[in-house]
């Protein structure tokens, strides 16, 4: 072959970030060598992969053809590698999840993939849904663990579990354990996530229909902040049963009943439609499924009790 495993691992890196400078620090190699590979794979095969606008390289109609079999090429090579070292063929995985899954879930997940594949490498990158589907496209992830459906024509997904969200309040708040109609939701002041998250998202689609918006006090990114924050009497809150099961099994936070509203979503897994699924991915998809195999809700799994 023309071309070396080297050239298309130098492409990649500076396909995902579209800067030479940043692809050479993650593949340590000069700035110098980075650029002198790239050009010499274009060079053997007289093809531009890059459309150069001043400093800045965003791949041309050909480099987004070949970017994703170039990853799937460097993944089954990097399975030969670990089977001709005498490894179990696992390697490294990048793994995305979003909030609820990351800190409640794929941190159990991981510890139990460590102890079946002790020399794996996993990395965990907590994101919001956006980011992380967006970090798929580029192919900077293996696999995505995600809440709510936001369709890709790049991204496959496949159903993991049922999650339901709950509207939730201080223990003190007159709405405390009460079953409240939607219109006096909306005059209450809301602890809320970010744009661009799945539990946003939801409630969102949950209120489609009122012409009212939400009385925003707070935007926070992490779901234990959220709870904090209710907790101080800022306001009322919405994210999944699952990160609420500690607080209410305590007291120290309250459900809010919602007859009217539909909380309810999936758990997704998702990765790219061109990628090749390794056996690293196919083992931790495994993983994930035998976690909820008798679950017909996230917040049926069995959690470690926050003290």
């Amino acid at each position: 072959m023309r071309f070396t495993l080297r050239q298309l691992e130098v492409f990649i890196a500076v396909g995902q970030v579209e800067n030479v400078s940043r692809a050479a620090g993650t593949l340590a190699l000069s700035q110098s060598a980075t650029s002198t590979a790239l050009a010499e794979l274009e060079r053997q095969f007289d093809c531009q992969l890059f459309d150069r606008i001043g400093k800045r390289l965003k791949l041309n109609a050909m480099g987004f053809q070949l970017l994703p079999k170039a990853v799937s090429l460097l993944d089954r090579a990097e399975e030969i590698e670990e089977l001709l070292r005498g490894q179990t063929g696992v390697g490294s995985l990048d793994i995305g999840a979003t909030l609820t899954i990351g800190n409640y879930l794929a941190t159990l997940l991981i510890r139990d993939f460590k102890i079946r594949h002790p020399d794996s490498r996993v990395h965990l990158h907590v994101r919001n849904t956006s980011t992380i589907i967006e970090r798929i496209v580029h192919h900077e992830l293996d696999l995505g663990l995600i809440e709510g459906d936001l369709q890709h024509q790049d991204v496959i997904m496949q159903p993991w579990v049922a999650d339901h969200l709950s509207v939730f309040c201080a223990p003190g708040h007159p709405l405390a354990h009460q079953s409240v109609s939607m219109e006096r939701l909306l005059r209450e002041e809301w602890i809320m996530r970010e744009e661009g998250s799945g539990t946003r998202r939801t409630l969102e689609q949950a209120m489609r229909h009122r012409h009212q918006r939400f009385e925003i006090q707070l935007e926070l990114e992490h779901t234990e902040g959220i709870k904090r924050a209710v907790e101080a009497g800022l306001g009322i809150g919405c994210i999944s049963r699952l990160a609420l099961k500690d607080a209410f099994r305590r007291g120290s936070l309250a459900p809010i009943h919602t007859p009217d509203m539909d909380l309810s979503r999936q758990f997704y897994f998702i990765w790219h439609r061109q990628k090749y699924l390794t056996a690293g991915v196919r083992e931790f998809l495994k993983l994930c499924r035998d976690m909820t195999a008798n679950a017909h809700s996230s917040d049926d799994i069995v959690l470690p009790h926050a003290p």
